[in-house]
């Protein structure tokens, strides 16, 4: 009887199993909310994605400033995590963190860096790829001026991506700054904390059509500095 049920419980747990991987490999929607023609596309990506991002503005969707930034470390293994744009230009888009970040350790040693926006309520993904390079301080310090306070003393508290004992010894370091700076009207910006513009050479645009036949966009920056547009197959 006690082998039966063992036998029992391990049928039941591979027929979970199945059916956990069946409802995965059947998650699917259909992308049938625009379409990207060949005569859509703007001649500057920079026009185009300005153009997504005011019409992602328009959307419900929460934080869309949210990108995924892949980096390389120095011994060759891809890290990504997840940033939020803080401003773009025709040169690039902008992130911040602290300088002796991982993320910043890896630009450091390799300067390479791919960004990801994707906007599931308009079926659409953005993508750059380009080189990282630092902000000048004046641009850093205008950001850093405009933070929340508690984020900018959260800048002097943390010493991003370095372990740390517990939670309490985080708080207390906030705690310690927040004394520190309790009469102090405009917080100063730490020097190890700054922001980063992804210049890319190449942008590419994704909006997700019906039958998987997506519609992808990609511009190149050619040595002349202008830029080259292709269609990419799905």
């Amino acid at each position: 009887m006690h082998h039966l049920i063992v036998m029992m419980r391990c049928a039941c747990r591979v027929t979970k199993s199945a059916m956990n991987s069946k409802s995965i490999a059947a998650m699917r929607i259909s992308y049938d909310l625009a379409t990207f023609g060949d005569t859509d596309a703007l001649p500057d990506p920079f026009d185009q994605f300005r153009l997504w991002w005011e019409e992602v503005g328009g959307s419900t969707l929460m934080e869309p400033n949210a990108m995924s930034i892949a980096t390389v470390t120095a011994a060759g293994t891809p890290q990504t995590r997840m940033v939020l744009m803080k401003g773009f230009d025709e040169h690039g888009v902008v992130f911040y963190t602290n300088y002796g970040s991982a993320k910043a350790r890896d630009l450091a040693t390799n300067p390479s860096i791919s960004a990801l926006f994707y906007w599931h309520s308009l079926h659409r993904q953005v993508r750059f790829t380009g080189v990282a390079h630092k902000v000048s301080a004046e641009e850093s310090d205008a950001y850093f001026r405009i933070r929340p306070r508690g984020s900018q003393l959260g800048a002097w508290a943390s010493n991003q991506s370095e372990p740390i004992a517990s939670a309490d010894d985080l708080k207390a370091s906030f705690e310690a700054y927040e004394h520190q700076f309790a009469d102090v009207d405009e917080i100063p910006r730490p020097e190890n904390w700054g922001g980063y513009r992804i210049v890319p050479q190449a942008i590419e645009f994704w909006q997700g059509r019906e039958n998987r036949l997506h519609d992808r966009i990609l511009y190149t920056r050619g040595e002349d500095d202008h830029w080259h547009l292709n269609r990419l197959a799905p």
